[in-house]
């Protein structure tokens, strides 16, 4: 690691000592389960967990990711922009503990004078970051391990897990779904994609940029990641970049910058549902401005053109390339990319199967329709991000927690960005360890009844107790 980064790893480790994290683990072990948590997703989320499930003593827990080491989360796969969004300050996954976070990594590179005047963070040094975050704090997290099925086992939870395409059974108690953006769904595919065809691709997926030079490449889309991609194909020499967008005008400022507060992260979870969609709605309402630096991206680009109030209305099939119907216009493409986000759709995650249709949605809520609006899908959890059963016979589901996007209209910004990770997974390590205590309370109550560990021998003041004794008689004579 270095010699700063090795003498901060051992401050790290001397800090946790000294307030005795992790704990001594607490939970009853009968053999009958692998773990009492299992953590899908091994980015900065699921690291967040991770760590927050040792504060609170839950050390039987393991992370498993797909992805190979230091290849886990988008930094370093299709998030495509130069650096973070979130400004350097944010505390993040380190949750309240100094010497765990960014800045004390980047100050033990590169020297406390360097942090002076540094600007937001670059994806490979965020992603350098989190490998140090998890090697530091000896986190449980194994990779190349997917998730490929869960359903109910009694009253604990049975997964297939595959290792190199074997598969194998884990049982556990409760499972956390730290996955991400696209964890309770996928990329959100307009309708009108051909299914199959090579030349459109999701921003998600891994696009040949460099094939892309003096091509006629179209954006869908003006979400940052959009822009990202109008980015790299422009840098990689395409020959026209057309971006269409629905709305009339480019979105000027992001109202959700405004909910990055203490306020909001503690106060949300309690809200009324629907005041906690009038919050949302009300961040959504005017759209989301991409990032000043990636508009900077592109705006110098004479072959860049985006297309306000367009929509695609039809697509046809021209040799290599592709029409597209824009009603008023058409375009000749060699390449669609679509920056069209994700949507939230548990019967879309193949692995989450047997969740589909035991699980309460916000649409299955008594809210008028238009005031759920996008968030229809979303599932309804409870305020340690567990997911809540639609029928009696489901109450199972209840032990698996959706630490992702798609806890958004329940729990607000505490679960999707690095702003509020750092509480969010405060929140879930404390109310895994309270539902697991209140499902064994029987057997640590007994273990109470139970406990036989002398402080003392009991006879250490027998002589004064006799002492006592013979006093009260004299006096009584």
């Amino acid at each position: 690691m270095g010699d700063g980064l090795d003498h901060l790893a051992g401050e790290i480790r001397r800090d946790l000592k000294r307030i005795n994290v992790p704990p001594e683990s607490w939970t009853p072990d009968d053999g009958s389960t692998d773990y009492d948590v299992v953590v899908v997703g091994g980015g900065q989320m699921g690291l967040a967990a991770s760590f927050a499930l040792q504060r609170v003593g839950l050390t039987r827990h393991v992370v498993i990711d797909s992805a190979p080491r230091d290849m886990e989360g988008p930094w370093v796969t299709y998030a495509r922009m130069k650096t973070l969004r979130s400004p350097n300050h944010l505390v993040g996954p380190a949750q309240d503990f100094p010497s765990i976070t960014f800045r004390a990594y980047y100050e033990a590179r590169f020297g406390d004078d360097a942090w002076k005047g540094f600007g937001k963070i670059p994806n490979e040094m965020w992603q350098s970051y989190l490998g140090f975050f998890r090697d530091a704090l000896a986190l449980p997290v194994e990779n190349g391990a997917r998730l490929a099925a869960v359903e109910q086992d009694g009253a604990d939870l049975r997964l297939t897990v595959e290792r190199g395409g074997e598969p194998s059974i884990v049982r556990t108690r409760h499972l956390v779904l730290a996955t991400g953006r696209d964890g309770l769904g996928g990329p959100n595919v307009p309708s009108w994609v051909p299914a199959g065809d090579p030349r459109f691709q999701h921003s998600t997926e891994d696009v040949d940029f460099a094939a892309l030079s003096g091509k006629i490449v179209v954006v869908v889309g003006n979400s940052a990641s959009a822009f990202d991609n109008a980015a790299e194909a422009l840098e990689s020499g395409a020959g026209e970049v057309h971006m269409l967008m629905r709305r009339q005008s480019l979105p000027v400022f992001n109202r959700f910058k405004s909910m990055v507060n203490p306020g909001f992260t503690q106060g949300f979870p309690d809200l009324a549902d629907e005041e906690r969609l009038a919050f949302l709605n009300a961040g959504f309402e005017t759209g989301i401005a991409p990032p000043h630096e990636s508009v900077a991206r592109i705006a110098h680009y004479q072959n860049f053109f985006l297309h306000t109030g367009t929509t695609v209305q039809a697509v046809e099939t021209r040799g290599v390339a592709v029409g597209l119907d824009l009603g008023a216009t058409h375009l000749i493409a060699d390449k669609v990319i679509l920056g069209t986000g994700f949507r939230v759709d548990l019967s879309a995650r193949p692995e989450l199967a047997a969740l589909a249709g035991n699980v309460r949605l916000w649409g299955d809520t008594d809210l008028p329709a238009e005031t759920v609006g996008s968030f229809e899908r979303h599932p309804y959890l409870t305020g340690d991000f567990a997911l809540t059963p639609r029928a009696p016979n489901s109450d199972w589901v209840r032990r698996i927690h959706a630490f992702n996007i798609g806890a958004m209209a329940s729990l607000g910004l505490l679960s999707g960005d690095i702003p509020g990770v750092g509480d969010g997974a405060i929140r879930l390590g404390r109310g895994i360890a309270a539902a697991l205590f209140h499902a064994d309370r029987q057997l640590h109550l007994d273990g109470i009844k139970a406990y036989s560990e002398h402080e003392i021998a009991g006879d250490e003041l027998a002589a004064a107790e006799q002492r006592a004794a013979a006093l009260a008689l004299q006096r009584a004579s």
